[in-house]
């Protein structure tokens, strides 16, 4: 096929950065929107189960809560830059992120066309240090689902983010990653009600979660509590893949 691609221009506009020059030789002609990543990150603590967000310190929206986030470079994946913004706003590092799903609707940001790639992540609050930085006046953990007024659509990024995570932590152990290495039952318990919202029968819990096979119990009990100290368990992550293997799904 020859001749000039439609809607593609080989002239370089004088506006074009050097590198853009030497790496991109075609431009489009046309607006595109930009792109920018928000994280959610979720935490359980004797409180329950929260979310990390930062005070913008800039407008739009100066002095309201958000997702940490910001606006994709050029030479990053959306991931590095979810990784980027979350330790440049937040202080936290190296955590694990997944993908949550792509916001587009068009008057989303005030600035310009914007499309957001939000990613979640489960952490434990304790282990963390959260300093804000950067463009954050305030790094803070908020109840989940009694977060302050939120920027931008960061209220429905929350709430889609709640529902994956309700409906995942059903059928994946990831539960276990919001728990110390060690935990009683009854702690586990409270954690999966706090990610669900709701109560759940104790003697059926533990019957089912027990029944897996995935928890090794320790000769060990909670120590420096009034009541009668109870047992400790933990999980068992190898013992976890190899049932994997073998067909085993995981439901509570």
């Amino acid at each position: 096929m020859s001749g000039p691609i439609r809607g593609l221009s080989e002239t370089f506009d004088h506006r074009i950065a050097p590198w853009e020059k030497s790496t991109m030789p075609f431009t489009y002609e046309y607006p595109r929107p930009s792109v920018t990543v928000d994280c959610v990150m979720f935490g359980v603590d004797e409180d329950g189960l929260k979310v990390l967000l930062i005070q913008r310190a800039d407008d739009p929206f100066a002095g309201q809560w958000a997702l940490p986030g910001g606006f994709v470079d050029m030479n990053e994946t959306t991931e590095e830059a979810a990784r980027r913004e979350l330790a440049e706003e937040t202080g936290v590092q190296n955590q694990y992120l997944e993908q949550l799903y792509t916001f587009s609707r068009v008057d989303r940001d005030p600035r310009n066309r914007v499309i957001s790639v939000a990613y979640y992540a489960l952490v434990q609050p304790h282990q963390l240090t959260v300093a804000a930085g950067d463009d954050a006046a305030a790094a803070q953990w908020f109840p989940a689902r009694r977060h302050p007024k939120l920027a931008f659509d960061h209220k429905d990024i929350v709430a889609v983010a709640l529902t994956r995570l309700e409906a995942k932590v059903r059928y994946q152990p990831l539960g276990f990653e919001l728990l110390p290495k060690k935990f009683t039952l009854g702690a586990l318990q409270g954690l999966y009600e706090q990610v669900l919202g709701r109560e759940l029968d104790k003697r059926n819990f533990r019957r089912a979660i027990l029944k897996m096979g995935i928890l090794e119990e320790l000769e060990e009990r909670e120590e420096g509590v009034s009541h009668r100290p109870s047992r400790l368990y933990r999980f068992n992550r190898l013992e976890y893949r190899r049932q994997v293997k073998e067909g085993f799904n995981f439901e509570i």
